[in-house]
């Protein structure tokens, strides 16, 4: 049953993933023709583009990605519906329906959370990479658009060593931090 989970959770953080990636490159106006953009469009499209023509007009014209957002937190719900059923299905113990919403809401805060923190992790290490080994790679100049406002704050604190900038480091150290105290 572990692998079902696994499974599970792998699915939904990819899709949480790319609905919240699509929300970053939209509100730093991140062209989606190149990628990872016409990824996140292909990946979440099915769902973003009916939940944008449900929002109101105030929401569906403003500078966030609604949209997005609100298709992440959907798949976070779902996530957490289908983890309970499951959970439930193995267990004999009965659960009051107050039991299941907590549980529900905490999986699917959980799981966007994680998401998140993990996300940025990666788009870091492809970014840290990217610019010792090809830092004139066609794909370094999103990158450095979708990490610098995550990285600004720590430059300032974190000072150059030798040359090296290590607020990448520092930051990844913070995020793993994160990821420890979520659990």
């Amino acid at each position: 049953m572990r692998i079902v989970f696994f499974l599970l959770e792998t699915f939904f953080f990819f899709l949480v993933a790319a609905a919240l990636l699509r929300a970053w490159m939209n509100h730093l106006r991140i062209h989606m023709s190149a990628q990872p953009g016409r990824l996140v469009i292909a990946v979440t499209d099915w769902l973003v583009s009916p939940l944008r023509r449900l929002l109101p007009r105030g929401l569906a014209q403003s500078r966030t990605d609604w949209g997005s957002l609100f298709a992440a937190m959907l798949l976070s719900l779902m996530y957490g519906v289908l983890w309970l059923l499951l959970a439930t299905s193995v267990s004999s113990a009965p659960l009051s329906t107050e039991a299941g919403i907590t549980t529900v809401a905490s999986m699917a805060v959980r799981i966007l959370v994680r998401t998140l923190l993990q996300g940025l992790m990666v788009l870091l290490l492809g970014y840290a990479i990217l610019s010792w080994v090809q830092p004139h790679s066609p794909v370094m100049s999103t990158l450095e658009r979708l990490c610098a406002p995550i990285l600004r704050p720590v430059r300032r604190v974190v000072p150059l060593v030798g040359g090296v900038d290590l607020s990448v480091l520092v930051l990844i150290i913070l995020l793993q931090v994160g990821l420890m105290l979520l659990g």
